[in-house]
């Protein structure tokens, strides 16, 4: 039963990481004022260009060799490891934040609708990952092995920790990485003259451009980078959390975190720091269906379907309090959503 729960807390913790991703990325960019429903294309972009690179650079640059029981194998020696990093990361990052670079142009320059934006970037993300599965794997499922191998490879003495390092330390990089951005979006938001004035365009860009605040330059930076952080949750799915295959992202499931993590910037009150351990309570929730059977319980096919709710319905009920409360620092930003139009301040 231990070994049971201890699977469903480290599960639970590399799932929660997927999501966290795409809620820093947008908190970053509500914060500015802007909201981009386009996170979970966002994520579906960055994730399908990482898989897309390394997987043409393994199939291109690593060599298959026959080991000592005949079966073909990619040879270890020929693993560039740092290549495979910045590949995955830099091409990640930078697609979704080109994503984010067209929302801005579109919200922020053309004042389009930020809804319909989004949304049109969430289904054109969506339609990429399913073409790209369909272009690249054919008839055969393909798979980044190298970059898997690499992203996914846990901390040496993880194993001489016990259950502890098996749950906290077992992990690739990008689950450290995590942490670290919402601890430094922290930072920047609360100890830093940028986050003051990002804080200040969310709430009240007017205020903000009278007291010569460049505001279309920050809705700008803040919703690219937010985009390109997104795009990192897709990387980390597909690269380590999927076993480096395309299969189950291109039919949905990234999308779905996606949306998942829209819900965790609302639970989380846009703040970075509630994110690391609400994340994690989120996969706890999400894969609690799977693992309620070790507390003797037993569940019929609609009380998992209720069960997989649980997030959802856990972030409706913070909304409706934080809404009664009305406590201030428990809201969004005021002028979230909002085209700002210079002329009418």
């Amino acid at each position: 039963m231990l070994n049971i729960i201890l699977e469903w807390i480290a599960r639970s913790l590399a799932f929660g990481t997927v999501i966290m991703f795409g809620a820093m990325g947008e908190t970053l960019t509500e914060k500015s004022g802007n909201m981009n429903l386009g996170t979970p294309g966002n994520m579906c972009i960055g994730g399908v260009c990482a898989f897309c690179a390394t997987y043409l650079y393994q199939a291109k640059y690593v060599n298959v060799i026959v080991n000592e029981n005949g079966a073909k194998v990619l040879d270890p020696s020929a693993f560039d490891y740092i290549m495979m990093i910045v590949l995955g990361i830099c091409v990640g990052f930078l697609s979704a934040a080109l994503a984010g670079l067209l929302f801005s142009f579109l919200t922020t320059t053309l004042r389009a609708n930020q809804n319909v934006a989004g949304l049109a970037i969430t289904i054109f993300g969506a339609g990429l990952a399913k073409f790209m599965r369909t272009l690249i794997s054919a008839e055969t499922a393909a798979k980044a092995t190298v970059a898997n191998t690499i992203f996914a490879k846990s901390l040496p003495f993880a194993g001489s920790l016990g259950w502890f390092g098996s749950i906290v330390f077992k992990h690739g990089f990008m689950f450290y990485l995590a942490i670290a951005i919402a601890i430094l979006l922290h930072i920047v938001f609360k100890k830093t003259r940028t986050g003051l004035n990002l804080r200040a365009v969310g709430e009240g860009p007017a205020t903000a451009d009278a007291a010569g605040i460049n505001v279309t330059k920050y809705k700008y930076v803040a919703t690219v980078i937010g985009a390109g952080i997104s795009g990192l949750g897709g990387v980390f799915y597909i690269l380590e959390y999927n076993n480096g295959t395309l299969e189950t992202a291109s039919v949905g499931a990234i999308e779905a975190l996606g949306w998942l993590a829209l819900a965790l910037v609302i639970f989380s009150v846009w703040r970075p720091l509630n994110l690391i351990w609400s994340s994690f309570l989120f996969g706890a929730c999400y894969w609690l269906y799977n693992y309620i059977s070790v507390f003797g319980v037993k569940t019929t096919t609609a009380q998992v379907v209720l069960l997989e709710m649980i997030p959802y319905i856990v972030t409706i009920i913070v909304l409706v309090i934080s809404s009664v409360r009305k406590k201030r620092e428990n809201q969004p930003p005021a002028s979230l959503g909002l085209s700002y139009f210079r002329e009418e301040r």
